[in-house]
């Protein structure tokens, strides 16, 4: 297993562990239970963050720029339904 393979399984399982957080923050039935996990959600978001910088410095997580037009589409699409 090569580093980049690595990181891409740390940005997976990082993933993961924000739906968890969210879904235990959304669901938490007491204020202190529902800070814990926000701010355990909060943590990982970061740590998210920092994977995703990293594997992009190196090239390893590449995004494409969204035309002006699909945007448009699509702001416009979601507008009328509204």
């Amino acid at each position: 297993m090569n580093d980049r393979d690595i990181m891409e399984n740390l940005l997976l399982t990082t993933k993961g562990v924000c739906d968890l957080y969210m879904h235990g923050t959304i669901e938490s039935s007491t204020a202190n239970v529902h800070q814990a996990f926000n701010t355990a959600l909060n943590n990982s978001l970061c740590m998210q963050d920092s994977i995703y910088k990293e594997m992009s410095v190196r090239g390893w997580y590449t995004t494409e720029q969204a035309q002006q037009q699909k945007i448009a589409q699509v702001k416009q699409k979601f507008s009328a339904q509204g």
